[in-house]
């Protein structure tokens, strides 16, 4: 197709064209021009971005539907946006974590921090789930699998439909098997010397968390011989790396029935389950329980979902994120470690250390930071775009 052959769409004459130029990915609906027309683009479709003196800019993935009106595909106007294309950006994606990782358990595609805006891919061996948050990829979706078995051998290929971004695209909640057949059993990750099972298909977004690998293996350098308490543990995070570590026993703690019965055979899987315990309830309820009864452990890990999903959130996301800590350093032995996680966007790492250290405060405890920890490398941060830099992991010795 030729330039001409794109619809066209246009910043106001005040809008931030440099930050554009300069490799910011989003384009909201109030710095564009919007008309009849422009409301009338079809979710998905693409376009040319165009400056207010009418100069073309990118070529856009656009939705009327989203507040993220355009998301910039590529900065070479001559681009062919087919299969070949996503291909060349799967490609690239994969060189790296094929040096980064020794087994193909990582996530494949970080969104805009890979050049596929709003589309995350995580990796499991000979499968692969496709979370497509941005209407563009549901339009190529078909391209998309099959560009990725091209690139990466899998042969199972899962949409996962589930998740707040879809909602606020607009775009539908039905998830799919796209290639090959749904595994008929969860799915045993290594990762860290610990086995984990990703539920595929009714877990939590694409099954198994990643990004925490780093903070997991921080964590089991600290939990040799020790007693460790991981809170909202889903299936098992860091009680099972803390396990695998030499730790003495490991107790977790979530509110879901399915996630805790996946950390058991984890646990199984992995040969530790001697060692390990399981508590289902509300964090902030069992925490307290555990306070009554006098309970003490070496290491308390709180990785809660995000408190702070919104700017709108970001104040009672901070409460939470302090009276976590509060209740949680009450639970550490003296000498012992805290380690503190945050996922959510709204919350910046200096905001959420603010909070974590008025909770630890409250408590009537002191620490020192011995560590500040981030998403692994597969979960790369775009520079331009903050929210990509969304997980901070505080430990500390208190």
């Amino acid at each position: 197709m030729t330039l001409s052959s794109f619809p066209v769409i246009r910043l106001k004459p005040k809008s931030n064209a440099r930050a554009i130029r300069h490799g910011a990915p989003w384009v909201y609906d109030n710095e564009l021009v919007i008309d009849r027309r422009t409301r009338g683009l079809t979710p998905g479709s693409i376009a040319v971005l165009e400056d207010a003196e009418r100069a073309p800019m990118a070529l856009v993935a656009v939705n009327p539907n989203s507040r993220i009106f355009a998301r910039v595909l590529d900065r070479d106007l001559s681009a062919v946006i087919d299969r070949d294309w996503l291909v060349a950006r799967l490609a690239r994606a994969q060189e790296m974590r094929a040096r980064l990782f020794d087994a193909p358990y990582y996530r494949l595609i970080h969104a805009e921090a890979d050049g596929l805006p709003g589309v995350v891919i995580d990796r499991f061996g000979d499968a692969a789930v496709i979370q497509p948050n941005a209407a563009w990829a549901d339009v190529l979706l078909d391209d998309l699998a099959q560009a990725l078995v091209q690139v990466t051998g899998v042969t199972t290929v899962l949409k996962n439909a589930g998740g707040r971004a879809r909602s606020l695209e607009g775009l539908d909640e039905d998830s799919a098997v796209l290639v090959g057949q749904a595994p008929d059993a969860p799915v045993a990750v290594p990762m860290n010397g610990a086995t984990y099972m990703a539920d595929l298909t009714g877990g939590q977004k694409t099954g198994l968390f990643y990004d925490q690998r780093p903070n997991h293996a921080f964590a089991a350098r600290l939990a040799q011989g020790a007693r460790v308490l991981d809170v909202f543990s889903h299936v098992g995070g860091f009680a099972l790396a803390s396990l695998a570590a030499g730790a003495d026993h490991a107790l977790a703690v979530d509110g879901s029935d399915p996630a805790l019965a996946l950390a058991r055979e984890g646990a199984q899987a992995g040969g530790v389950s001697d060692r390990f315990e399981t508590r289902k309830g509300d964090a902030f309820d069992v925490m307290a329980a555990l306070a009554e009864e006098g309970a003490q452990f070496d290491l308390v890990i709180c990785d809660p979902p995000a408190f702070a999903p919104s700017k709108q959130a970001l104040e009672a996301g901070l409460r939470a994120y302090e009276r976590v800590a509060r209740l949680a350093a009450g639970l550490v032995a003296p000498g012992g470690y805290l380690g503190l996680c945050s996922c959510s966007h709204a919350v910046d790492l200096a905001a959420f250390r603010v909070a974590c250290n008025r909770g630890i405060g409250r408590a009537g405890r002191q620490g020192q930071i011995i560590h500040t920890g981030f998403a692994g490398a597969d979960h790369p941060l775009m520079p331009q775009l903050a929210e990509s830099g969304y997980l901070k992991a505080l430990f500390y010795r208190l």
